[in-house]
């Protein structure tokens, strides 16, 4: 009896699977046909829906000639200018040594990116995204380095098959090689890390509570922006800085500068060989995506390793799969590590996943900000901390 049922029961479940399938089927072939899309732009109760797919269709197409306009904006320093206060097209034209025309024809497409504003005596001035650019030189260094990923997705089947010559990206972070490098090739993917990282470092920070920790290690911590945040917010907590020998010394370097020498400790090496044991808090940040599933597990199993009993691991990425950003992990990340060589977005259930594999015993998930640009993960080492 109990076999039967069982078996009823699964055909019953697979009944409206097979309807499903059938009717997405006859959906598609419908949306597919071009009289139906003739009829649905025209039609009252469709005609939004059609022209809404219509736009995002072509948004997807012209996506790359948007993004040209915003390199240009930054490249032009347009944004910056504007701050200053709203010019006319032939104020700006001189600014930005560009021909008249051709200055009109920028700003008309950074206002329909909004970007820019029109204003009234034919002048334009900031719109919200534009501003927002002002605020967080980050995002222009990004821009700018997009150069590097644009010409690698030249070919993006190529890509796909593995048949791609080497990437730009590949050699822009010789770690994704597997390679150290030396002052002068860490040097600019360092510089940009730094200016990145400050983006996300005060949500991390307004996530976690790290008023109770004694010592935190920032593993992969580039040139010190995340803790130099945490010193910001923080007076007690020793503080330690760990990344490949030549990096530490550029972020020693730099956090010299800004007056945390005696507060940050950077030291240089690398996790393959172990992490220095000590700190009872461990923060990853925007670094296990960047590695492919072996050396991440690795990785988390050399962190888990360094924690005493009780420790906490911090781990803060962007994830796939975040809910209204699924763009951002899938598509954007998906792509950028591919080009670089190294690395995959992972869901949030991947991670806890691979750190229950590292031995980590509990896992929270800490609300961000802006979950777009990261999430953050908070693991447990059993036991208690001395």
């Amino acid at each position: 009896m109990t076999g039967r049922s069982l078996s009823g029961i699964g055909a019953a479940a697979s009944v409206p699977s097979a309807w499903t399938d059938r009717w997405n089927a006859w959906r598609i072939r419908l949306v597919a046909s071009p009289r139906f899309q003739r009829w649905a732009a025209g039609f009252p109760l469709t005609r939004g829906i059609a022209r809404r797919n219509t736009r995002a269709l072509f948004d997807l197409c012209a996506g790359f000639v948007y993004a040209q306009v915003l390199t240009a904006c930054v490249r032009l320093d347009l944004f910056a200018i504007l701050a200053e206060g709203p010019l006319t097209i032939e104020a700006l034209a001189r600014r930005l040594d560009l021909p008249p025309d051709n200055t009109q024809r920028l700003l008309r497409a950074a206002e329909s990116l909004g970007l820019v504003r029109a204003l009234s005596g034919e002048r334009f001035g900031l719109a919200d995204l534009g501003a927002a650019l002002v605020g967080n030189p980050g995002i222009a260094a990004m821009i700018e380095h997009h150069a590097l990923l644009y010409a690698d997705l030249a070919d993006p089947v190529a890509l796909l098959r593995g048949q791609a010559p080497p990437t730009g990206l590949a050699r822009y972070w010789p770690y994704a090689s597997g390679l150290s490098g030396d002052a002068q090739t860490v040097a600019p993917y360092s510089g940009l890390m730094g200016a990145s990282q400050t983006l996300i470092a005060e949500d991390v920070l307004d996530a976690c509570d790290l008023s109770g920790v004694r010592h935190l290690m920032d593993v992969g911590g580039g040139e010190g922006a995340f803790l130099q945040a945490v010193a910001g917010r923080h007076a007690t907590p020793r503080l330690t800085l760990f990344d490949l020998p030549a990096v530490a010394e550029r972020a020693a370097s730099r956090l010299a500068q800004a007056g945390l020498e005696g507060r940050i400790a950077c030291r240089g090496g690398d996790f393959h060989g172990g992490l220095p044991t000590g700190a009872d808090t461990i923060s990853l940040v925007r670094i296990v995506h960047d590695h492919d599933d072996e050396p991440a597990l690795a990785l988390l199993r050399a962190v888990h390793a360094a924690l005493p009993p009780g420790g906490t691991l911090l781990l803060a990425e962007p994830m796939a799969g975040t809910p209204g950003a699924e763009p951002v992990g899938d598509a954007y990340f998906g792509f950028y590590l591919l080009a670089m060589g190294s690395g995959r977005p992972r869901r949030a259930e991947e991670l806890r996943a691979m750190l229950g594999t590292a031995g980590f015993a509990v896992t929270h998930e800490h609300p961000t900000r802006r979950p777009l640009l990261t999430r953050v993960l908070k693991a447990q080492k059993t036991g208690r901390l001395k």
